[in-house]
């Protein structure tokens, strides 16, 4: 008497592997739209602050006194307190303390950015005077000519954002002109107390392109426009949709191989076989 072997259980695998493709579709395509959205939200903030900047620029700039005034009243709650605001700054440029910003491209070229100390009666406050040319050689620093004595010129107000760095600037032995990685107004306070009793505002000053003082005056309110992020935001989305469609079409084929498979196993012909010959009994 002839038996039949009993089909194996595939339901439990099947349903894992079901599973595992489901989680890896959502996730991945979770990610991507929430990236498209993202960059869609940026672009959607520097359109805003593109007019708001074109708007200010329209305004009488003001004394660096109202600026801080205006500040204390918003209490800097939020990027757009006082940022991009036009300012005229009458003050004093202290020529012992000079700040060199590192790692400042311009046309691939690797440069600083050079920023002083300027004291008013009642503030002091760092300026952003432009780019200059580095060396090759990390050793040597641009020779820079210190401003020094009264000046009057126009500006824009720069709140400073914190980047990521990897190791704390050390700064209990200066050399001037100080190189420095980020812009941390708490400890260049903390440097220029000796000579000057008024801590820096928590804000830089951007000399206007128009004026002569100064370098190369090569930045821009947003180094990136709002097309880009909306062309970024554009992007991701597209990715999105090709992985989900890529992911459905090889679970498709995948399904279909399978099937295809079984009815080919070895378990399936015998078991026709089997079936066949009883039936001829």
């Amino acid at each position: 008497m002839q038996t039949v072997d009993k089909p194996k259980n595939t339901f439990a695998p099947s349903l894992i592997r079901s599973a595992l493709w489901l989680g890896l579709t959502f996730i991945v395509f979770f990610c991507l739209v929430k990236l498209s959205f993202w960059q869609y939200n940026r672009g959607f903030e520097k359109e805003q602050r593109a007019d708001r900047i074109t708007q200010l620029n329209q305004q009488s700039p003001l004394t660096l006194k109202e600026v801080v005034k205006l500040s204390k009243e918003n209490q800097f709650i939020g990027k757009e307190s006082i940022n991009d605001f036009p300012v005229t700054v009458s003050g004093q440029f202290k020529s012992d303390y000079v700040f060199l910003l590192d790692n400042q491209v311009e046309k691939n070229s690797l440069g600083y950015r050079v920023l002083q100390v300027v004291q008013t009666q009642s503030h002091a406050v760092l300026i952003n005077l432009g780019w200059v040319q580095g060396s090759i050689n990390r050793n040597e620093l641009p020779e820079i000519t210190p401003l020094n004595g009264q000046h009057i010129f126009k500006g824009h107000v720069r709140i400073i954002e914190q980047g990521i760095m990897l190791t704390e600037q050390d700064f209990t032995q200066p050399n001037w002109p100080l190189r420095v990685q980020q812009i941390e107004l708490d400890k260049f306070s903390a440097l220029i107390s000796p000579l000057i009793d008024k801590p820096l505002l928590p804000f830089v000053i951007y000399v206007d392109q128009a004026e002569t003082l100064g370098y190369k005056k090569n930045w821009h309110p947003m180094v990136m426009p709002a097309d880009k992020h909306f062309g970024y935001a554009f992007q991701w989305a597209a990715l999105a949709i090709a992985w989900l469609i890529l992911m459905i079409c090889l679970r498709v084929k995948t399904n279909r191989s399978t099937h295809l498979a079984s009815k080919n196993s070895p378990d399936v012909l015998q078991n026709i076989q089997t079936t066949t010959i009883i039936k001829e009994k």
